[in-house]
Formats: structure tokens, C-alpha cells, sequence
């Protein structure tokens, strides 16, 4: 396998944009307290997606993983979404 066409792992971090209600968040939040850890002063959950690809080049995995995050990883009214560079 060359250089230009390995196995190419793209790291996916998907978010809730600022200001959107974070159900999740609060609820762990609460949990939190409930079990005597105090000070908790704010969570956010997100997801991390690892996506590896093989046979492509950087340019190629970086291509695919923007596609994904598109067609179907992330909803752009309410997600923020950042794309690690490929690594391998």
C-alpha cells in the first residue's frame, strides 16, 4: 500500500451549537448533585465519531468524512462539527 493510498483515520467531534438546549447535559448535571458531587458548574455531551477509510489519500478521507458530516453525521441548524486532519 502506497503513501498516497493507506488507511486514513478522520476524527468527527459533533456538538450542540451554543444557545441549544442540552437535555442530556442537565440531566447529568442533576444526577451529579443528587449523588453529592457538588460544584459541578456546567456539562455538555457531544459525539465523537472515528472514521477510518482505506485505499484513499488525506485529500480523499478529509473528502468523505465532509460528506458524511453532510448527508448524514450532523444537522447544521443545531450542530457544530469539528474535523480532525486525517491521520495514518
Amino acid at each position: 500500500m502506497t503513501e498516497s493510498a493507506a488507511r486514513r483515520t478522520v476524527e468527527v467531534r459533533v456538538e450542540l451549537k451554543p444557545g441549544i438546549f442540552d437535555a442530556e447535559a442537565e440531566s447529568v448535571v442533576k444526577s451529579l448533585r443528587l449523588l453529592g458531587i457538588p460544584h459541578v458548574a456546567g456539562v455538555s455531551t457531544g459525539r465523537l465519531y472515528q472514521l477510518t477509510f482505506e485505499g484513499v489519500s488525506a485529500e480523499e478521507a478529509s473528502a468523505l468524512a465532509a460528506k458524511a458530516v453532510d448527508q448524514l453525521l450532523a444537522n447544521p441548524v443545531v450542530h457544530q462539527v469539528v474535523v480532525g486532519p486525517p491521520v495514518g
